[in-house]
């Protein structure tokens, strides 16, 4: 497993592209651009004029394709990509994507980034009636579904199977003579749309993967929309028209690169926002701020800007920790966040500081931070987060599916405060992070999926709403 110090993970990112002779190459560029969605496994399969070719393994994208050879083999003008977080599925090269089916009278892959709510419930159903899957992930259940429809067009066939799959899904599926995007209900993870000079047309998880390989950005994917492009060029239509626009606030919060735009804004100017919004919230006297690295550095410069205090590089990321650093105590996960963080004492020495993350998951990491800028010599540490309390799991995409792994679920804000050792705890409010955002809509929470703060899902959690009903009647103590 990955070593984060922060203990929250995107599931996926998938990238595709239709329409150049180096299709699995620009793929390679692009899901480079993507790591940061997934760090567990990879993969990529090409399409030269029909056949279908596929390489995937554990590992970073760079140890996948360590040998160049991997890579060469994977020829044609079109290709899917695919680099993984698990949250559904254990950890085996099995689960790992693009999945690649072969039947008699055809053959396609499938990439996929999100989590499907009412998974068990269809796999149980698919298995009853003769289905063996190849994998644990519930990324499968969709290929089963498309080959078992009765609907006479391949078209019909996948809109049929995407109108019974539930939850959070980005979809990429390649087949022998097209590339076929297709995106769940509510939108809650990001796809955008992008052509090359050449006419390529590009799909991706997000927008910084167009900038390596010199596409332009063209729209992002809607809502229940289904993108076919073939070499006749590029065709939108729509599987549902139940749809409601609820954007994972997470990818602005945390998961996406400062350099992406999603929906028409941009992350880091999102975070900056969320910065400034938060100092105005914030009610303590402090002489510096401090980011949190990385994710945290653009909402500490609004949160400088908005305050007029020093903006100051008092945290230092060590760049070079080794990836794959297992943690199966407590102790060795603190011992990780001092691998991962060191504090600057000769900035933080005799300050009292305005430490800025983005979030608080378990606690874990913020008590360690806090501790760390407390040894530098810091008078005080104000801790000030530019999200709201993460209180409630994520069934759409993100491996926080239980709230007795959070904080916040469990303790007040000051009893927060207490267990992780700061002068104050600041939260921003769900109102600052809807409005920092500021997505043109008119939308619910404008546009945002903000379950994770105020409990209220935008969709039923079929399969999961037993359990989580009964987790809300069970606290876990933090308390040391």
């Amino acid at each position: 497993m990955t070593y984060e110090v922060k203990s929250l993970n995107e599931e996926c990112g998938v990238f595709g592209i239709w329409g150049h002779p180096e299709a699995a190459k620009l793929t390679y560029f692009g899901l480079h651009s993507l790591q940061h969605r997934g760090q567990e496994g990879a993969g990529i399969l090409s399409n030269d004029q029909g056949k279908l070719k596929r390489h995937r393994d554990m590992g970073l994208l760079s140890e996948v394709f360590r040998n160049p050879a991997k890579l060469d083999k994977l020829t044609g003008a079109g290709a899917i990509g695919h680099v993984r977080y698990a949250t559904a599925g254990e950890a085996s090269v099995d689960n790992i994507q693009p999945f690649f089916f072969r039947f008699h009278d055809m053959q396609f892959g499938l990439a996929h980034n999100g989590n499907l709510t009412n998974a068990a419930s269809l796999k149980t159903e698919l298995e009853q009636r003769g289905a063996i899957f190849s994998s644990t992930s519930d990324s499968e259940i969709l290929a089963h579904l498309i080959r078992r429809s009765h609907n006479p067009s391949l078209l019909g066939k996948i809109k049929e199977a995407l109108s019974l799959v539930k939850g959070g899904f980005a979809y990429l599926l390649m087949f022998e003579d097209k590339l076929i995007a297709a995106l769940d209900p509510n939108g809650f993870r990001p796809l955008s749309i992008g052509k090359m000079a050449n006419g390529a047309v590009v799909v991706s998880s997000e927008t910084c993967a167009f900038e390596v390989i010199g596409a332009e950005w063209i729209r992002d994917v809607k809502p229940g929309e289904i993108v076919i492009i073939d070499d006749n060029g590029i065709q939108y239509d729509s599987y549902t028209n139940d749809t409601q626009l609820a954007i994972c606030s997470m990818e602005y919060i945390y998961f996406a690169r400062p350099d992406s735009n999603i929906h028409g804004v941009n992350v880091h100017t999102a975070r900056k926002r969320m910065g400034v919004q938060l100092a105005r919230e914030f009610k303590y006297e402090a002489d510096i701020v401090v980011g949190v690295p990385n994710s945290s550095l653009s909402a500490a410069m609004g949160f400088a800007e908005e305050s007029g205090l020093p903006n100051e590089m008092g945290l230092i990321k060590n760049q070079y920790t080794q990836r794959t650093f297992i943690q199966p105590t407590q102790e060795l996960r603190e011992q990780g966040v001092r691998m991962k963080l060191s504090a600057v004492s000769g900035v933080v020495k005799g300050k009292r500081v305005v430490m800025i993350d983005d979030s608080i998951v378990r606690g874990t990491t913020s008590r360690r931070i806090v501790q760390l800028l407390k040894e530098a010599g810091a008078s005080e540490v104000h801790v000030a987060i530019g999200s709201p309390a993460l209180a409630y799991p994520c069934f759409y995409g993100i491996d926080i599916q239980t709230r007795q792994e959070l904080i916040a679920a469990n303790h007040t804000v000051e009893e927060t405060r207490q267990i992780i050792g700061a002068d104050s705890l600041t939260y921003l409010s769900i109102d600052g992070l809807i409005d920092s955002i500021g997505i043109e809509t008119d939308a619910p929470n404008g546009g945002l999926c903000v379950a994770y703060f105020d409990g209220k899902y935008p969709t039923p959690l079929y399969d999961y709403e037993e359990d989580y009903r009964r987790s809300l009647e069970e606290k876990t103590s933090f308390y040391k």
